[in-house]
């Protein structure tokens, strides 16, 4: 068998292996889809790796030794010290934007990748993966001895073994200097802490969010933006701690999405202290519809009394007959003739159960024509009675 040339797969739970395709879907959070893959010559205008590591963590490398590198191929980086194991998520032209989304300016921080990984190098990976929830565990109680206020929320090993990176949250400023020996003196490995916040935490967990997929910080987050209750309220959400709040306990990073576009559809919606005068009464805002442009008036300020529903084109048509000394007949007045401004149900008067009737209907007909049927059989023509008459002489 031959060694040299053999690819290995990392397995994880899901027991799926990792995708060789540029399109297709691997075990591994941040997924990236190279629609690149196929073209030819995508590989040739740059020499760029992507490679991933445990959970979210990403590096950028150079395949400076011209390998023949695909979309899940497992290979051993340059690191500091000794060198590391990851999986090839990404090559060709893509990769450039993605330094771009990294904010990579130095080169010194793209590094090269050495060679495919082998059996050796294989076995030296799973090793260290193996010591990972034991180190966390027993890390965890090391820093609760020593009296420090912050949790150790995941250990990630070097591939060689020789450097172990410990994820840690913290509140507060955290002196972790006796913490570093300690670790040192009871692992004998290189210790780099690395801080992160509540959203990086959730998304090396990972897990389902309340719209029922993947959260978006596991699956394709890289850069974490931060989230406002403007942003509620921008798209008129009821300020409800819980639903507004994610796994990570913060606000979703999803309200940041469409924020956008409600701001500029909310710009045509007049202000909710603007009062609409008409001939028969004054009306109020009750609640706008932004993204339908529709708002609903109310006479009364405090609660849904006669209430009219117009377009915001209508309602600044009535703002500025007021201005001018003007009042409509009534808030519908003009719109008597080009329909309501409220959205029509095709189906308002149909019955959820006219389908049921027919089929009722039809079954009562079959029935009917079933018990019309006479009760002797139609003879089978198949096998006819024999003829008992004799038969005519001939006369001829």
């Amino acid at each position: 068998m031959d060694y040299k040339n053999m690819k290995f797969k990392i397995m994880t739970g899901c027991d799926r292996g990792l995708c060789r395709g540029g399109c297709g879907r691997q075990d591994h959070q941040l997924n990236t889809y190279d629609w690149l893959a196929d073209v030819p010559g995508n590989t040739d205008d740059t020499d760029l790796v992507e490679v991933q590591f445990k959970n979210t963590r990403k590096g950028y490398y150079h395949n400076v030794n011209n390998l023949e590198l695909k979309k899940g191929d497992i290979v051993a980086v340059e690191a500091n010290p000794g060198h590391d194991i990851g999986v090839v998520t990404l090559t060709g032209r893509l990769v450039k934007l993605q330094i771009k989304r990294a904010n990579l300016k130095s080169a010194d921080d793209i590094r090269r990748i050495y060679r495919i990984a082998k059996p050796v190098d294989m076995d030296k990976y799973r090793e260290a993966k193996s010591r990972e929830h034991a180190t966390m565990i027993q890390s965890r109680q090391i820093a609760k001895d020593l009296g420090l206020k912050m949790k150790i929320g995941d250990v990630e090993y070097q591939g060689d073994g020789n450097k172990a990176i410990f994820y840690y949250i913290a509140d507060e400023r955290v002196d972790f200097r006796q913490l570093i020996k300690d670790l040192a003196a009871t692992f004998h490995v290189r210790i780099e802490m690395k801080q992160i916040g509540a959203r990086q935490e959730a998304g090396r967990i990972g897990g389902t969010g309340p719209c029922g997929r993947e959260l978006c910080c596991a699956t394709w987050m890289k850069n974490f933006v931060s989230v406002s209750t403007n942003a509620a309220r921008f798209q008129d959400f009821s300020l409800n701690p819980q639903k507004l709040a994610g796994m990570c306990a913060k606000l979703t990073c999803c309200l940041n999405y469409e924020v956008d576009d409600y701001i500029e559809a909310g710009r045509k919606i007049p202000s909710k202290e603007v009062i609409l005068q008409t001939q028969d009464s004054d009306y109020y805002l009750f609640k706008t519809d932004i993204l339908a442009g529709l708002i609903t008036y109310s006479t009364d300020k405090g609660v849904a009394a006669n209430l009219e529903t117009i377009t915001a084109e209508r309602a600044r048509q009535i703002i500025e007959m007021n201005k001018r000394g003007e009042k409509p007949l009534t808030l519908t007045e003009d719109n008597k003739q080009q329909g309501s401004g409220r959205p029509i149900d095709l189906l308002a008067g149909e019955s959820i159960t006219r389908f049921d009737k027919a089929k009722k209907k039809k079954k009562k007909k079959n029935q009917g024509a079933r018990n019309n049927k006479p009760n002797n059989p139609t003879p089978n023509t198949k096998h006819p009675t024999p003829n008992t008459n004799h038969p005519t002489p001939n006369t001829k």
